[in-house]
Order: C-alpha cells, then sequence, then structure tokens
C-alpha cells in the first residue's frame, strides 16, 4: 500500500499527517512505528490520522511513536488544525474531536494557532513537583537548572514508576525564568526528551501559579521554541478556558510504501 503523507511540526515536536476521511487507511502498531521510525520510516514523534467526524469539522486519532494509539497531544492538535486548512476544510477556525473530548482551535494573522484545551479539575501538589491531567497525565517537577537535568534517565524513571501504572506518565522538569519557565519533557510512547510537549507544557504552566488564582498568560521556552499558555484558575485550584497558543508548520508532503 502507498501512501500519501504530510509532515509537520510544531516547536520542534514533529507529526506524519494522513488524510483518512475516506476510511481506506488502517494501520497496524507496526507499520505505526516503522512510518515514525526516524531511520528507515519517515521519522516523527507521532502520526495522526485526520478523519470525518458528524457535527464537527475532523476527528483526530494520535499514535505515539511506538506505535500505540495515545491520550491527547496538544502540539498535534495546532499541527492538525494547520493540515485541515490545507486540506480546504476550515479557513481559520476549527471545531473537532480527539480522545480526549472535543477542542475548538484557531489560526491567528501572525500563523500561529491558539488551541483550546480541556479543563483541568484536580491538581495533586507534593513537595517538590505537581501531579495533573491535562489531555495527557503529566508530573511536573521543579528544578534549579533545567539545562543541567539529565532529563532522559530521570524522566524514564518517573515514567515508569509502579505507583503511575501500566500506561505510566510523562515528566516535565521546570525551571523559573524573569518572565515566564524553562521546560524540558520527556514522553511516554515516544521513550525520550522531545523537543516539546504541548499538554506538558500546559501542565508546567498551570502548575507553576502554585496557589494564585486569576487569570494568567505564561510564556513557556521548549528547546523547540516559544510557546504560550492562558487560562483562568479558581479558589478550588481548577483551571478553565487553557489555551495553548504556538507555531505549526508544514514541513514536506511525499509517498511511502508500506
Amino acid at each position: 500500500m502507498e501512501l500519501h503523507f504530510y509532515k509537520y511540526q510544531g516547536t520542534g515536536n514533529d507529526f506524519v499527517l494522513l488524510d483518512n476521511r475516506s476510511k481506506h487507511i488502517q494501520l497496524s502498531t507496526k507499520q505505526v512505528a516503522f512510518l515514525c521510525d526516524r531511520h528507515f520510516g519517515i521519522g516523527a514523534d507521532g502520526l495522526m490520522l485526520l478523519e470525518e467526524k458528524d457535527g464537527y469539522d475532523f476527528h483526530m486519532v494520535y499514535y505515539n511513536s511506538d506505535g500505540r494509539e495515545s491520550s491527547m497531544c496538544g502540539n498535534g492538535g495546532r499541527c492538525i488544525t494547520a493540515f485541515a486548512q490545507r486540506l480546504g476544510i476550515i479557513n481559520n477556525k476549527a471545531s473537532f474531536t480527539a480522545i480526549d473530548g472535543s477542542h475548538t482551535a484557531s489560526i491567528n494573522d501572525d500563523g500561529t494557532i491558539t488551541l483550546h484545551m480541556q479543563e483541568v479539575n484536580n491538581i495533586d501538589v507534593y513537595s517538590d513537583y505537581c501531579i495533573l491531567n491535562t489531555g495527557s497525565p503529566h508530573y511536573v517537577k521543579w528544578v534549579k537548572d533545567v539545562q543541567q537535568t539529565d532529563v532522559v534517565v530521570e524522566g524514564r524513571e518517573i515514567r515508569y514508576r509502579p505507583d503511575f501504572g501500566p500506561n505510566g506518565i510523562n515528566a516535565n522538569f521546570v525551571q523559573q525564568t524573569e518572565d515566564g519557565i524553562w521546560v524540558r519533557t520527556y514522553e511516554r510512547g515516544v521513550e525520550n526528551e522531545t523537543l516539546s510537549c504541548g499538554t506538558g507544557v500546559t501542565a508546567s504552566a498551570i502548575a507553576s501559579t502554585g496557589n494564585a488564582t486569576g487569570y494568567f498568560k505564561i510564556k513557556v521556552q521548549t528547546p523547540g521554541g516559544v510557546l504560550q499558555v492562558c487560562f483562568m484558575k479558581s479558589a478550588a485550584g481548577s483551571a478553565d478556558n487553557v489555551t495553548l497558543q504556538g507555531a505549526a508548520e508544514f514541513v514536506f508532503e511525499g509517498a511511502i510504501s508500506i
């Protein structure tokens, strides 16, 4: 079978995108992993299928590079919105569904995309870390020097801790800066550090506000670039009207036989 694919990246988090509105593409775990392989396939942190969904512009199906379908991907949500515009499905606004529910997104005049994320209700706070779910589960740990942190070794230890169950958790290492936060993330399913993780950046931004309430606009630096997270924080600790804004860029397209 020959597939026509598109490659996108959002602050260095890269994806293979396939138009599956006709439902003719059915990939095995092994095939998805092959397509994402950086040596033998196209190379990506994940793969997405754009499918039809009644009442919405499209449905997003997301797979990690290990070939398994995964939870929500924030950078992927922005990239698939840009992809939908390229296909002529939308103009500058999108309404779509993903594994964690419905989302809306808008393409801004500067080309960045603002994605509305899910409301966050529970933030478990410990001495030097937090746990919260922003569409994917995240462990947010505060560090003094994020550049000197061994993200792969420490992140893998956290990801596979028995108390996080068989599915594990994503691990974020966060340093406060003068104008925001610096975030590096170890992603489950990729089993490595990625240049950026949208749901991880969102989790880290929300966690960085501590017990404060009100409206927040947080600048987040990642190895792959800068993102912005906005939200309203209540006295109960929940965050709503959560948005993730950043670039989503087309890289190239091509065909591959599998």
